[in-house]
Order: C-alpha cells, then sequence, then structure tokens
C-alpha cells in the first residue's frame, strides 16, 4: 500500500524515483480506507534527509500510513528553512486535541547535554505524556530512546569513553519478540553516539524488557511489557552512506574522527559502503507497523486509551 504524503513534499520526488508507491492527498482523499496516523516528532537537524528515510522504511506494508510530522515550537531549525517548516510540520500544540495510531521520536545531536538542559526538553516531555493517552504506541530513536527511558523510567544516560560510530552486530535476546519476527539470528545496526544506557539498569527495571543487544555496542532495542514504548538506540533507517557523510562532515570541522567501524570495505573510505542493515531496518518498521500499530489501535481513534489491546499470544 502506498504511503499519504502532502502533494508538495521535498521526499516525495526522491521515493517515486525507487518506486515506493506515493499517494498523493489529493488521490487518497477518495479512498474508503483509514490510513493508519503516524506522528514523528522530526529533532533531526537534516530534516528532510531523515523524512526521506522514515517514510521509506514506513512505506513497505500493505497498510496505508498518513504521516504527521512535528517539531519543537522551542527551537529554531538552522538547517531547515521556515518555509519548508510552515508547509509541512506542525507542533504539539496543533494536535493536542488529536489522536495518533503512532508515534515516531527522532534522534538528535544534543546527545552530550543533560536532558535538562536541552532547549526542548519541557515540550518534549509534554509530547511524551500527552502519548500516554493519545496515542497506541511509541517508537523511540536513539536519542529519542535515551530521552524516552530517562523521562518513563529515570534511566539514565552515560558518557561512552569514545565515539560509537559503526555497523555492528547484534543479536536477539527474546526469540519470539514479535518486534524482531523474521530477524535472522545476527543482524546490523547502524550506530553513531557518544553516550548509552547500561544494560544493568535497564535490567533493574520490571516494566521492561531488552529484545536486542551486541557485544560491541550494548543495549540496541528493549520495550515495555505492553509494547506502548518501543526503544531503539540505532538507527537502522539510515542509508548507504548516511555514516560516510557524517564522517566526512567531521573531518571537515577538524575533529579527531575514527573511521566508522565494519562498515568501508576493507576500511577504505574511497570505496563504498556495505549495506548490510537495509532488509532488517524493512523489516522492523514492517512489524512495529503491523503487530504493534495495526493489530493494536482501535478503529475509532477517540477509543485509543479505553480500548488499547496487546496483539494476541503469550508473546508481544
Amino acid at each position: 500500500m502506498p504511503i499519504k504524503i502532502p502533494n508538495d513534499l521535498p521526499a516525495a520526488e526522491t521515493l517515486q524515483k525507487e518506486h515506493v508507491f506515493v499517494m498523493h492527498e489529493n488521490m487518497a482523499f477518495h479512498q474508503d480506507i483509514r490510513p493508519l496516523k503516524i506522528a514523528i516528532m522530526n529533532l533531526m537537524p537534516t530534516k528532510i534527509v531523515t523524512e526521506t528515510q522514515l517514510l521509506r522504511l514506513l512505506s513497505n506494508t500493505p497498510l496505508q500510513v498518513e504521516p504527521t510530522f512535528l517539531h519543537p515550537a522551542t527551537h529554531h531549525s538552522k538547517n531547515t528553512s521556515l518555509s519548508h517548516l510552515n508547509a509541512f510540520y506542525v507542533t504539539l500544540d496543533d494536535i493536542r486535541t488529536e489522536k495518533f495510531d503512532g508515534l515516531i521520536i527522532t534522534g538528535a545531536p544534543v546527545e552530550q547535554m543533560p536532558f535538562r538542559e536541552v532547549g526542548y526538553w519541557e515540550e518534549l516531555c509534554r509530547l511524551m505524556e500527552w502519548s500516554r493517552m493519545n496515542v497506541t504506541t511509541t517508537l523511540h530513536i536513539c536519542w529519542g530512546a535515551q530521552a524516552g527511558l530517562f523521562y518513563h523510567y529515570g534511566i539514565d544516560k552515560y558518557q561512552m569513553d569514545k565515539k560509537l560510530f559503526g555497523v555492528y552486530e547484534h543479536r536477539s535476546q527474546n526469540r519470539v519478540a514479535r518486534l524482531l519476527r523474521g530477524f535472522d539470528d545476527c543482524f546490523y545496526v547502524p550506530h553513531s553516539r557518544y553516550t548509552g544506557i547500561r544494560m544493568k539498569d535497564v535490567e533493574k527495571e520490571p516494566e521492561l524488557d531488552i529484545l536486542a543487544t551486541s557485544d560491541r555496542a550494548g543495549l540496541c532495542i528493549c520495550a515495555s511489557h505492553d509494547r506502548r514504548q518501543i526503544f531503539m538506540l540505532g538507527h537502522l533507517e539510515y542509508d548507504r552512506d548516511t555514516l560516510k557523510i557524517e564522517y566526512e562532515r567531521d573531518l571537515a570541522k577538524g575533529l579527531a574522527t575514527d573511521l566508522p567501524e565494519h562498515y568501508f570495505p576493507e576500511d577504505d573510505p574511497t570505496k563504498k559502503p556495505y549495506f548490510k542493515w537495509k532488509s532488517h531496518a524493512y523489516l522492523l518498521y514492517a512489524n512495529w507497523l503491523n503487530y504493534y500499530v495495526y493489530q493494536a489501535t482501535p478503529y475509532d481513534l477517540r477509543n485509543i486509551n479505553m480500548e488499547f489491546r496487546p496483539p494476541v499470544g503469550h508473546e508481544i
């Protein structure tokens, strides 16, 4: 099924070139289908790139998806034009009376700051609190996952000795977890961060389940028992060249940056990077949409908090 997006969104041209079935608003209006309403709080500086990455992954299921992009009203974006934000984004205040099937909170380049010193922290807290009554399930990514774990469970991040930067092998810690259904025994996830979450802190929290870990990258995916809160510390949405672009950007800034690990063939930055996480990226987002959004959300969104039902089965 297609993903329903605004007629003039820049990501549409890129996705159509990739033969992704994009449905513009005008066409979707004539279909008698309730699309899944997914709010996306895009905290990344390169907003258009992140829009394209997420829409690409959300489009690869039989479900029609209607995304709504959010940005913090309390933050001035230096990398995205005001005209783009005005055309395609809204704020929490604009949607406060609405309900959504799903919410995605992206990463942000603020991970080395204490949470409460981030300029839009209070606004993000209001969003996370609002989501508890108005969203069926929330997927937190990278810093968004750290922020969610801190807000909902009081689990703080820690500063690592050096940047975790590369593509790392991971293993499932819950073989029947529906979020990882269809995953291989080993799968790869890109990481790019200076901070992490200690596994022991998550293990102490009785309401959380650890789903995937890495010997090198540590905790990768954990979730609340009812799967209404899912935390992904890596970046499965990244494109093939995202780490390459970050590496070259840091070099241009004069930063002492190591090569991304397990990324360039023979550690040669002139060679085309391996893209070995692509299929699992599509699968994870498809599983999230199917099992934790579509199968759990009520048809009438007004009943979200009353009728939320975890997927049927002994494992969710």
